[in-house]
């Protein structure tokens, strides 16, 4: 069962949000949050698998919730909720370590399938937005491009290819299919690839390389 907890300033966002995850069987709603304090303390008490939290919320937002929420020793991971698909509260989002972000108005069956896709670990890198949200700032860039080259450097050449896989959005059983390794050894590459470049997920080395030139 995957815990989850839902943080939004609007009673009926909550109520919706609600009402669309608890007939799934494989998901738990543990609790609600109406504002970025109550949702840190939501995850600190109720220690959810993911937190859905709204970018813009009272007392404290989205972005500073996050980073407090990174900060717990048993961390959810974090879909952050927005009705901007290109806002650069976002994309500090996505470097402060967000799992990916959802627009509002997404339809249930992505919402869901988002949902387990980060509890497994993985990036919410598949919907259109999120990809031309870190393409959109990795272009207006050049200087961030440049240090993201050379940051890349740590890499080993296979271990770079696999995060310029992980850039595209493929699964790691796709990038094992495309690089022609197992499963096993995707994994072990991108865990490594990211303690070197001192990240802690999917869409934070995905960002990297598109900032790079190379995603």
């Amino acid at each position: 069962m995957i815990k989850v907890v839902i943080a939004d300033d609007e009673a009926l966002v909550r109520a919706g949000l609600r009402g669309l995850l608890e007939p799934t069987p494989d998901l738990e709603v543990v609790s609600e949050a109406e504002d970025g304090r109550e949702a840190v303390e939501a995850a600190l008490r109720y220690q959810p698998d993911v937190l859905l939290m709204d970018i813009r919320m009272p007392v404290l937002d989205g972005l500073r919730a996050l980073e407090q929420v990174a900060r717990l020793e048993r961390a959810p991971r974090v879909i952050m909720l927005t009705t901007f698909d290109l806002d650069d509260y976002v994309h500090r989002a996505l470097r402060a370590g967000a799992a990916g972000f959802l627009l509002k108005d997404t339809p249930p069956v992505e919402l869901t399938a988002a949902i387990r896709t980060v509890a497994a670990g993985n990036a919410m890198l598949a919907p259109t937005v999120t990809q031309r949200l870190i393409t959109a700032f990795a272009e207006q860039h050049p200087e961030r491009a440049r240090r993201a080259r050379e940051k890349l450097t740590a890499l080993t050449e296979r271990e770079r290819g696999v995060i310029n896989a992980v850039a595209k959005g493929l699964s790691n059983a796709d990038i094992a299919k495309e690089l022609l390794m197992s499963e096993a050894t995707v994994k072990a590459h991108v865990s490594r690839s990211l303690a070197k470049l001192g990240l802690t997920n999917r869409v934070q080395a995905a960002i990297l390389a598109h900032d790079a030139g190379e995603g």
